[in-house]
């Protein structure tokens, strides 16, 4: 069964609301796209001028919008990511995408994660699971060390991240059968230039879940695009 999974890139509070809405309904799942202006060049919500609504949110005075309608994942393209995962945590997501090249401290990152939040020998049950993303560059066997400790590995499919609509990086495919081969349980995400297109390439190789932004967004028929995405993986 494939996953697929709406990106949303918010400049804004009101524009992660709007984005959100435009999925409600469609998917149980989204992703939130976070950048500091430091990991990638662009900066998003709640580095923002919103960020005092997040504050809110850590408070427990707001929520996170549509919070009853999804389950947040959150792909933090910040440097040193450890610095903020907990509050991500405290916001509620249910998953947290940190990436490789952003700390020299993944290790303890996702030993501490664990300790807190032990794998479940039941997939469906759990707190919040962590993930590892991987830019096109680095090799993959630099996560082999770290798989027994991540829930999901989440390969970029560009070369350059934080940009919705850069063309796809067809290395991303062999990355995704190495993986495959070195262990065929691990879940395997892809961002980046996931179209109708090239999802069928990316499930053929080994992927089971497909993070999509511009296809859904800037589609004429987002409830459509989205029921293509999903007959996909059936």
């Amino acid at each position: 069964m494939i996953e697929i999974i709406p990106a949303v890139m918010p400049t804004s509070t009101t524009d992660l609301q709007s984005k959100l809405a435009q999925v409600a309904g469609h998917m149980s799942v989204a992703q939130i796209d976070v950048m500091d202006g430091k990991f990638v060049e662009d900066v998003s919500w709640p580095y923002t001028e919103d960020e005092e609504y997040f504050q809110g949110i850590l408070h427990e005075d707001e929520g996170l919008p549509y919070w009853d309608q999804f389950d947040f994942e959150v792909d933090l393209m910040v440097m040193r990511p450890e610095e903020v995962i907990n509050d991500w945590i405290a916001a509620g997501v249910r998953r947290i995408v940190v990436h490789e090249e952003s700390t020299d401290n993944l290790a303890k990152i996702l030993s501490d994660f664990r300790e807190r939040f032990p794998k479940s020998e039941q997939p469906d049950v759990f707190d919040c699971e962590i993930g590892v993303a991987q830019n096109i560059d680095t090799p993959v066997e630099s996560l082999y060390p770290f798989l027994d400790k991540i829930d999901f590995i989440q390969f970029m499919g560009i070369a350059e991240i934080g940009v919705q609509g850069n063309p796809f990086d067809e290395r991303v495919l062999g990355k995704i059968r190495t993986l495959r081969a070195h262990d065929p349980k691990i879940i395997i995400s892809v961002d980046g230039a996931v179209s109708l297109d090239t999802a069928p390439e990316l499930i053929a190789a080994g992927a089971n879940r497909l993070v999509v932004g511009s296809a859904i967004f800037k589609s004429e028929d987002i409830g459509a695009t989205i029921k293509e995405f999903k007959h996909l993986g059936n």
